[in-house]
């Protein structure tokens, strides 16, 4: 369960943009120096890590680019709003990743398998990474605070990108050290390391995103902490069909909530609203809730039995029956309650109608022999006021 605050919109797309921009000035000291640098020491890992801090900048662009479509406000188009862009992107993110990680990863096979020999790296690439680790290392810390505080699993997508591009340049570093003490392979082999990692973190990427893609169900401690919110509320017997979805850094949540049969139109509404609010007020991410409020539960019920007529229909069919019953001309009120398939009737008759007490006895039985002769009609109670 998050209960962080909640974040408006705009300082979530500051945040997200401000983080990025930094990455992306890291990233191009990082890509030029790398690739540069790889290719004045001919070494293979240091370009593979180099290729793998270019994709980080056109991750980071894809970052700025989502950020500004999925803050924008619901339309007639997006009722939901716009935060599947940034899914999307974070999807591309993880599917970029595993293209870079399979090119890294042959170039460096095929030239583990070459006759040719290993060329061994200088001094300078052994810096160059060693700088990468640390920048790499600090860009995550800060990334992954400003994702935590905001909720943006693309900003953390990204920043588990920095902490990729820093465990890389530690195998790179690692193998360049090996190279320099005389095993030149290394160089090769920490290139593939290299494509693992990437693949890894590729595949982590897109594939928790893709679950969101398709609408997978909030984690179960989540849905359970929603369920006893739910369920402390006053007047909520039970509550069933419970579905939950994310959409970037917010969740839906869609539930059916059974109340007394007996209640008012607008006090069932009232009880819905304050399942909304529990929902809002105890989880952040939570910003939109559709609540169905049912007289009893829905899947307890045989739907393959005819469903009774709606009102007006019925009502002709009962005045049909009261016809013989001059009494019912003067009913007040009519409520009907459709529960089980059927109809219960409440009906609703003025005290001036009686001219003595066992007058209540006989009117009331002679208009529920009538009413039940209709199909459907459970139980009928007449009430004087």
């Amino acid at each position: 369960m998050n209960e962080i605050s909640t974040i408006d919109k705009s300082t979530r797309r500051r945040a997200i943009d401000k983080v990025t921009w930094i990455g992306i000035f890291i990233n191009i000291l990082q890509t030029v120096s790398k690739l540069v640098g790889g290719v004045m020491t001919q070494s293979q890992a240091l370009v593979a890590d180099g290729i793998h801090s270019l994709s980080d900048l056109i991750t980071d662009g894809m970052v700025l680019v989502a950020s500004k479509h999925a803050h924008a406000e619901a339309d007639e188009d997006h009722p939901y709003g716009h935060g599947r862009y940034e899914t999307i992107a974070t999807v591309a993110l993880g599917i970029l990743l595993l293209i870079v990680a399979i090119g890294i990863g042959l170039d460096a096979v095929d030239r583990l398998m070459s006759d040719k020999p290993l060329p061994i790296p200088g001094p300078i690439a052994l810096a160059i990474a060693a700088f990468s680790i640390i920048s790499n290392e600090g860009m995550f810390r800060y990334a992954i605070h400003v994702a935590r505080r905001i909720n943006s699993t693309m900003l953390e997508a990204n920043a588990w990108h920095s902490r990729s591009d820093a465990l890389s340049s530690i195998v790179v570093f690692i193998g360049l050290s090996g190279t320099m003490l005389g095993l030149p392979v290394l160089d090769a082999i920490a290139a593939i390391a290299v494509a693992f990692m990437i693949a890894h973190m590729g595949w982590k990427v897109s594939h928790s995103s893709v679950r969101e893609l398709v609408d997978t169900a909030l984690d179960n401690e989540t849905v359970d902490a929603i369920k006893e919110h739910i369920n402390a509320i006053d007047d909520v017997k039970h509550l069933h069909m419970l579905r939950t979805r994310k959409m970037a850094d917010q969740a839906l949540v869609d539930v059916h909530i059974q109340v007394s049969s007996k209640l008012s139109v607008s006090e069932g509404h009232r009880i819905s609203e304050a399942v909304e609010e529990t929902l809002k007020n105890n989880f952040a991410e939570i910003n939109d809730v559709t609540v169905h409020v049912d007289a009893e539960n829905d899947e307890a019920i045989d739907r393959t039995e005819p469903m009774p007529v709606l009102r007006n229909e019925l009502i002709l069919l009962l005045k049909e029956q009261w016809k013989d019953l001059p009494v019912t001309e003067h009913i007040d009120n009519i409520t009907l309650h459709y529960i089980k398939n059927g109809v219960q009737v409440d009906l609703f008759l003025p005290l001036s109608v009686l001219s003595k007490l066992n007058d209540a006895q006989i009117i009331q039985n002679d208009i529920r022999q009538a009413s039940l002769q209709v199909h459907n009609i459970q139980r009928v109670d007449v009430f004087f006021h």
